[in-house]
């Protein structure tokens, strides 16, 4: 696999919203009803990613394999009122086939490098956490539920 990552274009919108779209269905399944992810709609994705991409608000990356969009990272300034950094890793997806390749790292590095940042992760999400931590992020102690499709999922704040 020979991965390049960059930040996204307009055009990235629709291979952003399939891999949307297929990293929930791959990674939430244990957490969401199979009805809700059967239900996730990669045009009303395609959609809004457009509008994001546009407004440059987060900054969106995107990692390509032959021509192929098989994950995407999301940064911006901390949006919470007393966020414990500046920097916000928003989200970070990739497709399944693409787990232990180095490109969950590459998106990481990309997005926020090695400065100090936040995260908030699914507190069921063993493997995302183990990859946040391998990457210097500890809990500390936050926690919230999340609305992902319309269920309210368990979730901890990860800094470093």
């Amino acid at each position: 696999m020979s991965v390049d990552v960059r930040v996204a274009a307009v055009s990235d919108a629709h291979g952003i919203a399939v891999v949307h779209v297929e990293a929930w269905r791959e990674t939430y399944a244990h957490l969401l009803p199979a009805a809700v992810l059967a239900g996730l709609s990669v045009p009303q994705r395609e959609a809004r990613w457009k509008e994001l991409i546009a407004a440059l608000s987060p900054i969106v990356w995107v990692a390509v394999d032959s021509n192929v969009i098989v994950g995407w990272a999301t940064s911006s300034n901390g949006h919470e009122a007393e966020a414990p950094r500046d920097l916000e890793l928003n989200a970070i997806y990739i497709r399944a086939s693409h787990y232990g390749s180095g490109t969950g790292q590459l998106l990481l590095d990309a997005a926020i490098g090695s400065s100090p940042a936040f995260l908030w992760v699914a507190a069921d999400n063993p493997r995302a956490r183990a990859f946040y931590t391998r990457n210097g992020f500890t809990a500390d102690g936050a926690t919230d539920t999340y609305p992902l499709g319309g269920v309210p999922v368990p979730v901890e704040r990860l800094v470093r």
